[in-house]
């Protein structure tokens, strides 16, 4: 047991479990991220905001009831880091907590009352297995988890593998994206009021093509929450 904790020591001293915003030591209890960073979080708390710039950014482009973001995206702040990490370094557990704690503030407001499922942005199968996850189902799983919503994975489906929406124009967005969503059975869906869940939303193009899928679904209602806006 001693060797095992010195060891453990060790292994502590010349890797530490640091926060990937800051840099600093993580204390006990801290996951990924230091509360002094999620403090500083630039919140929007536009769920409260009917015909916030969200929702003026996807008006006319598919039916919705609500959009919400619960952070800002922007270059050098707090938020870019943390997708960063959950994206491409295997920190699940960011995207449990940012879901979470988004869920919590959500859960103060009106914004879920007559949500039915939880639906993530899918990623192509070929995608996830290389990745090892789908980050938007991280996140709606932590959203899952504090507000009792069902989570809904494999209804809506990616089944057309293309390039990555980085460093492309808003046109290119939309031509990369469009008609590479479906719906596998409608009737899941159908009379149903979605929450269709992402990291990021920037043009909204991939949220586009998702909503134009679904409306394959008779009488289906969409809202739209991501952790981060960008403008």
């Amino acid at each position: 047991m001693k060797r095992n904790r010195l060891w453990g020591e060790l292994i502590h001293l010349f890797y530490p479990n640091v926060c990937v915003v800051c840099g600093n030591e993580l204390l006990p209890g801290e996951e990924g991220v230091c509360l002094q960073c999620l403090y500083k979080l630039p919140k929007t708390h536009n769920f409260n905001e009917p015909d916030n710039d969200l929702e003026k950014l996807m008006a006319g482009r598919i039916p919705f009831e609500r959009i919400a973001s619960y952070a800002v995206y922007a270059k050098g702040g707090t938020l870019p880091p943390l997708i960063h990490h959950l994206k491409y370094r295997h920190k699940q557990a960011i995207g449990l907590l940012l879901g979470r704690m988004f869920g919590k503030d959500l859960m103060e407001s009106e914004f879920l009352d007559s949500i039915d499922l939880i639906v993530p942005v899918p990623l192509h199968p070929k995608r996830e297995k290389f990745r090892g996850y789908n980050q938007a189902e991280i996140i709606a799983k932590g959203l899952s988890d504090i507000t009792s919503l069902p989570l809904s994975t494999n209804n809506l489906v990616r089944i057309i593998y293309n390039p990555t929406q980085t460093k492309r124009t808003k046109t290119e967005r939309w031509e990369n994206v469009k008609d590479i969503f479906k719906v596998t059975d409608p009737l899941l869906f159908q009379q149903k009021h979605l929450l269709l869940v992402d990291d990021v939303i920037t043009t909204g193009s991939t949220l586009e093509a998702c909503g134009i899928a679904l409306q394959a679904c008779k009488g289906v209602k969409i809202s739209i929450a991501t952790l981060g806006e960008v403008f």
